[in-house]
């Protein structure tokens, strides 16, 4: 069952936690549903193991053939390797991905699925049209990937944040919003250290969402945040040493 991130008269934002994670040998991952009136998005909508529940679950609450756009933060096998199928089950839906990634993502489908079908995202971002709303791609690159956006609803003040702000968190525990930092979630800090390339990148994505009301930020791997443990999580990765910051010879050194 879906989580219900936010409802209003004629607009619904959705997440899915635990489609893809069974036996625990592949990596929890969340997929998100924002529909607009009589038509929506799917961000990030993931592997071959999410799908068949994925595109079920959808039904129950909105017509997978009228969604009108597929988003991509990268393009990561957790984030987009069931492109193929959705290519199929949705004639008219456009796939929104970095242009860096637009002539990769075709080789998850078989030839000539995905002509005519890729918009590829500048890396300013843009504005993507879904209903009588939009959705905003802002800039988030090295967060992990080189190109990488994250998608910012107006309606809901969502922040769909992909690989910023995840933690270490599966089952029940995805689904239910983190309000407070005060302790940081499992896996937050080493995961965040890792995976992001430098604390300069981080800074700069701290100022730019300093302009955006934000309700809640939603992480592609475990819980969203809520609450207070927004603007904490804002403080707190603004002054994080992460990636090339922590590096040195030792991990450039031919193993013996």
């Amino acid at each position: 069952m879906p989580y219900e991130l936010f409802r209003s008269p004629g607009h619904v934002c959705l997440m899915f936690s635990d489609l893809c994670n069974e036996g625990g040998e592949a990596v929890q991952a969340n997929q998100f549903l924002v529909v607009n009136e009589d038509t929506g998005a799917i961000i990030d909508p993931g592997g071959n193991l999410a799908y068949s529940e994925l595109y079920l679950g959808m039904t129950r609450h909105f017509p997978p053939s009228r969604l009108s756009a597929i988003l991509a933060s990268h393009a990561d096998p957790d984030i987009i390797a069931s492109l193929d199928r959705w290519m199929t089950a949705t004639p008219t839906a456009k796939l929104y991905v970095s242009t860096l990634w637009e002539r990769f993502v075709p080789h998850f489908c078989k030839p000539g699925k995905t002509s005519g079908r890729i918009v590829g995202i500048p890396d300013s971002g843009m504005r993507i049209p879904i209903g009588n709303s939009e959705l905003i791609a802002l800039p988030a690159h090295f967060m992990h990937a080189e190109g990488n956006f994250q998608f910012y609803d107006p309606i809901s003040r969502i922040l769909f944040s992909g690989d910023l702000g995840v933690s270490m968190v599966s089952g029940a525990a995805a689904s239910e919003p983190i309000r407070s930092l005060d302790p940081l979630p499992p896996g937050m800090d080493a995961f965040h250290r890792r995976y992001m390339v430098s604390g300069k990148i981080l800074r700069l994505w701290a100022r730019m969402v300093r302009q955006l009301p934000i309700d809640m930020i939603v992480p592609q791997h475990g819980a969203p945040l809520a609450g207070p443990a927004v603007q904490q999580f804002i403080q707190w990765v603004e002054g994080l040493q992460c990636g090339v910051d922590l590096m040195d010879e030792a991990h450039y050194a031919v193993p013996r």
